[in-house]
């Protein structure tokens, strides 16, 4: 971070991405979400099937598989209920509700 920083002649104090239009704002989603957009097309994939967040969910269903650790990617994704990562993740529920129940954090 250090370097990135002193690259673009930031500071600690600074945002390590900071808006386009106001470098004492941070990035905007709309900013990020095009940043994406241009990432996913330069490694020749389909704009329109990536996201910020598809990605989001990506992360969260790698570590899933790796774990089986719902309650984990409950807390990661900040759900209050572990019905809604349930859902979101797109797992049997009875199979998920019995890993969470079983996994202490």
């Amino acid at each position: 971070m250090l370097a990135w920083l002193e690259r673009r002649g930031g500071t600690v104090e600074d945002y390590a991405f900071p808006s386009r239009i106001d470098h004492a704002q941070h990035m905007s989603r709309r900013q990020y979400a095009r940043l994406v957009d241009e990432w996913v097309t330069a490694i020749g994939l389909r704009h329109e099937e990536y996201g910020t967040h598809s990605l989001r969910r990506t992360k969260a269903s790698m570590i899933y598989k790796a774990t089986g650790n719902i309650r984990a990617i409950q807390i990661l994704l900040g759900h209050s209920k572990i019905e809604n990562t349930v859902r979101y993740l797109g797992v049997d529920v009875e199979d998920a509700l019995l890993l969470a129940e079983r996994t202490e954090i």
